[in-house]
């Protein structure tokens, strides 16, 4: 199979990976850092990364319709922004596990969407490829794992929190896949204006929070910064540029349902760390890598 022909696929995949890496990262800077404010951080930097990027490759910007660019606006309005912040208040609820959980229901929706948005059809061997990595992930992540307290106050809530998070981030990929299909908009153009309407509601959320939580005082050190650019320009910078590319060349169910995989790639980094991985992880992977394998062909 040529690889050339996969570089829709092996760009979520590489998506799915960086941000695998940087949640355990992030996972230690929200101890210091509320959700609001680190992501409006990791944006402002990812902000100035592309920025200098477009300057260095004289990439013009091309697209002379208004309508794609406000729907890459409106899709990381609802993707980045608010999608995020769902997802942040659903951790703080429902913990990692069960959050992830509700999160795997993302591609599904794409896929619905997508089919009835603009009638993009996946083949029965892609469905069964989506349901396979689906279950592959969720029972690895529903796994208990000792040591982590996933226990809620409101778990109403929570899962509430999660749906919307799933579904930001679904209508938010859909939009950016229709804006893409209607335009010539590169990914890296792309992707600053999902960055920089997502950033800039978190923005906004931010200055209303009226939640001490959400703005207590940074200590910032040399460390703090250099960690917090260096995971920017993984997760956010590189990521969402991988994941635009991703949604530009295949459905975005494929796109979204291979980005998700982000929980497994957690797995071969937590051994690394010296935390022992369970034989039904390692067996929700392999299924899970079969699913994905059959989005392949």
């Amino acid at each position: 199979m040529n690889v050339l022909n996969l570089t829709g696929e092996l760009a979520a995949l590489g998506a799915a990976f960086l941000w695998a890496a940087s949640s355990i990262v992030y996972s230690l800077l929200g101890q210091k850092i509320s959700p609001l404010q680190l992501n409006c951080l990791k944006g402002g930097i990812a902000i100035v990364l592309i920025l200098i990027t477009l300057l260095l490759t004289r990439q013009p910007y091309t697209q002379s319709a208004i309508v794609p660019t406000i729907l890459l606006g409106l899709s990381g309005v609802i993707g980045i922004g608010l999608g995020d912040t769902a997802y942040f208040s659903a951790l703080n609820q429902l913990g990692a596990r069960r959050t992830l959980l509700v999160e795997t229901l993302a591609p599904a929706i794409s896929a619905l969407i997508a089919l009835v948005a603009f009638q993009e059809t996946l083949q029965p061997q892609a469905w069964y490829g989506i349901l396979l990595t689906l279950i592959g992930v969720a029972w690895v992540i529903t796994e208990r794992t000792p040591g982590i307290n996933a226990q809620v106050s409101v778990p109403i809530q929570g899962i509430i929190w999660g749906l919307l998070a799933a579904l930001s981030l679904a209508f938010g990929g859909v939009l950016a896949r229709f804006a893409l299909l209607e335009s010539n908009i590169t990914p890296l153009w792309s992707t600053l204006i999902r960055i920089s309407a997502g950033t800039f509601t978190a923005f906004i959320l931010l200055l209303f929070s009226s939640r001490k939580s959400e703005n207590h005082k940074i200590v910032w050190s040399t460390r703090l910064i250099g960690i917090i650019t260096l995971t920017s320009f993984g997760s956010t910078y590189l990521g969402i540029w991988l994941q635009q590319t991703a949604i530009a060349l295949i459905p975005v169910g494929i796109a979204q349902t291979l980005t998700g995989t982000s929980p497994l790639f957690v797995l071969p980094l937590a051994a690394i760390l010296g935390e022992k991985i369970s034989l039904r992880a390692i067996l929700g992977v392999c299924l899970a890598m079969g699913g994905i394998s059959l989005l392949f062909r």
